[in-house]
């Protein structure tokens, strides 16, 4: 045992015997039965070896992040330039910041047993704010306000009164006389009409149009330009095509189902029931406005391919990770349904290592070779991760490493378990 090093703790504690400092410590707690959660603006740390973890190997993972942390520049905004704006259409439209260091947190057993970098520095999260569009699906869906996710999106969405119709599409030809233009309806037309929930959650709509002044094609665009307005659309449910305009058409499908801003209610029914801080942030873009019941309200977007989306920090990721390590229960209470949460995690037949955006799955150990098939992650841009891994109790968040390393990392991560 390490003697003290400050001089008023020796003094304190010189009369007591080794045996009585060591029963001053905390109690092992790796294998405890009743989980632990933290409460909000507090999280217990442990020592790695009182959760199974050996403290040496937990910093060799660490440093393994550091050597292949993300070397794109720190100004999100010029590596949008560099990156997506080089699209079609690619030009910024929501906010990005100045990001900070590359940033990680381990929890085991629910307990903090290592964090580096800035745990708590409000960043991006880019694409991880898919699943949080998807819990709000998955909160109405719960609540009944979706009765069936495989039914047509269109039955439960109205005409929609949007702020810039000319950043909308398709739409009725107006004519050659002046009129004030007519809602966005963006699941008219065969196509688009039977395409369902499920459909856009696991990214299998094809739908085609213009939202948000961002044509679908628009996105990650195929190079030969002749087929970006041409070529014929899959039958939904048939083709997977990673794609954030119709993420972000998700977000506005459930704003209209909701009818109330996301943000507002993810606050409400996840993020302050699992204390989450005061300091994160979803937004939308600047032409993402719609006037719904009265009120002007912004649609939030799905990710940050154009900008916007969730500015978060590591911890209050970490407790969106350990909500999903405990199939949607926090301290007694069912935020998600257990039977959500399965349906989030079952591969899709079009991607088998994909289940509802943005719950990428280890399916055969495909993409994680070094974690078990049951684990999965959330995954933005930079590299933010989420990962949860229930058979290990373990949540680990990193943020801004190389995707490329990430097995690496986490496969150290699993080799510091020790018991």
């Amino acid at each position: 045992m390490h003697e003290p090093t400050s001089p008023l703790l020796r003094s304190a504690l010189g009369g007591l015997t080794a045996a009585a400092l060591l029963s001053l410590l905390p109690l092992p707690v790796a294998g405890q039965d009743t989980p632990y959660f933290p409460a909000a603006g507090e999280w217990e740390t442990m020592e790695p070896a009182q959760v199974g973890m050996d403290a040496s190997l937990l910093e060799a993972a660490q440093q393994i992040h550091l050597d292949h942390q993300n070397m794109a520049p720190r100004d999100l905004a010029l590596a949008h330039q560099r990156s997506f704006a080089r699209e079609p259409f690619g030009e910024q439209v929501g906010p990005f910041k100045v990001r900070g260091e590359p940033t990680g947190v381990v929890i085991r057993n629910g307990y903090i047993v290592a964090e580096w970098g800035e745990p708590e520095r409000v960043d991006n999260t880019f694409s991880v704010t898919k699943s949080f569009v998807t819990s709000t699906v998955g909160l109405a869906w719960d609540r009944g306000l979706i009765p069936d996710i495989h039914e047509p999106v269109a039955r439960l969405m109205g005409p929609i009164e949007v702020d810039r119709p000319e950043c909308v599409a398709p739409r009725p030809p107006q004519g050659d006389f002046p009129t004030v233009p007519a809602p966005f309806e963006p699941f008219s037309g065969d196509h688009a009409s039977r395409i369902t929930w499920d459909h856009l959650l696991r990214q299998t709509s094809d739908w085609e149009g213009m939202l948000w002044c961002k044509p679908d094609w628009a996105d990650r665009p195929d190079q030969d330009p002749d087929t970006w307005t041409t070529r014929e659309r899959h039958e939904p449910g048939t083709v997977y095509e990673y794609n954030d305009v119709r993420v972000n058409l998700l977000a506005l499908a459930s704003l209209n189902v909701w009818r109330e801003p996301l943000p507002q209610l993810l606050r409400r029914e996840i993020m302050d029931p699992i204390g989450a801080s005061p300091t994160w942030r979803w937004t939308g873009y600047e032409n993402s406005w719609i006037h719904l019941d009265g009120a002007r309200v912004q649609s939030v977007s799905g990710g940050a391919h154009w900008g916007g989306g969730m500015f978060i920090h590591a911890r209050d990721m970490a407790r969106f990770g350990l909500l999903h390590l405990h199939d949607g229960r926090w301290e007694g209470e069912q935020i998600l349904s257990e039977e959500w949460l399965q349906m989030a995690r079952t591969p899709g037949e079009a991607n088998r290592r994909y289940g509802f955006m943005n719950y990428f799955l280890n399916t055969d150990g495909e993409d994680l070779s070094s974690a078990p098939e049951t684990a999965h992650r959330h995954v933005g841009a930079g590299s933010n991760i989420i990962y949860v891994d229930p058979e290990h109790d373990l949540v680990v968040v990193v943020r801004w490493i190389q995707g490329g390393a990430l097995d690496d990392f986490i496969g150290a991560v699993i080799d510091a378990i020790v018991e």
